[in-house]
């Protein structure tokens, strides 16, 4: 069960900006946008805020790429602690650690700079939408991979009919998952 703490009208607002585009990127997947939430400057924020609250735990907050960097860049600046962004393939220069996943619709490859981040420092890993839980276990992997620690890992948005809680759950039975909206 998702970890939601917004009241029914603040899920309501919140939930309501979020844009249902069907066959997007391609036949059969159903994308969650996002982009009318991050242009109302109070869901954003109150977004923010509470993804925040699940930051005291950690040295870092990293966010996965593309949309997972505005939350997380956001919540970093709110809970005063460093960004780590977690890019795409062939998106950061110098020496990186990479971790390959499969997605819903293909493959993929995350990336973090090798050597930026002291090992052992307990980070918090922000995205947009929880899935399948693909994309989240790369990123566990991959934070891990660099030495680091995650805390925990917080979603906007829980899409649970796709399984991606239990998935992670499976797989890194210790690690909270939290999200800020469920459907």
């Amino acid at each position: 069960m998702p970890n939601t703490q917004y009241d029914a009208q603040m899920d309501k607002h919140v939930g309501g900006l979020i844009r249902i585009i069907p066959d997007f990127p391609k036949p059969g997947i159903i994308f969650k946008d996002i982009t009318p939430l991050l242009a109302d400057s109070k869901a954003l924020d109150d977004c923010c805020q509470m993804i925040a609250t699940y930051a005291t735990d950690a040295d870092y907050i990293a966010g996965i790429e593309a949309r997972g960097f505005i939350l997380a860049a956001a919540v970093a600046v709110i809970s005063g602690k460093g960004f780590i962004p977690i890019r795409k393939s062939g998106k950061l220069p110098g020496k990186v650690i990479s971790q390959s996943y499969d997605l819903e619709y293909g493959k993929a490859t995350l990336e973090v700079h090798a050597d930026l981040i002291a090992a052992g420092k307990r980070v918090l890993i922000v995205d947009d939408v929880l899935a399948t839980g693909g994309t989240a276990l790369a990123a566990i992997d991959l934070i891990e991979k660099a030495g680091l620690i995650p805390s925990a890992i917080a979603f906007l948005l829980e899409i649970a009919p796709l399984g991606g809680r239990s998935r992670i759950k499976t797989a890194r039975p210790g690690l909270q998952i939290q999200t800020i909206l469920a459907e």
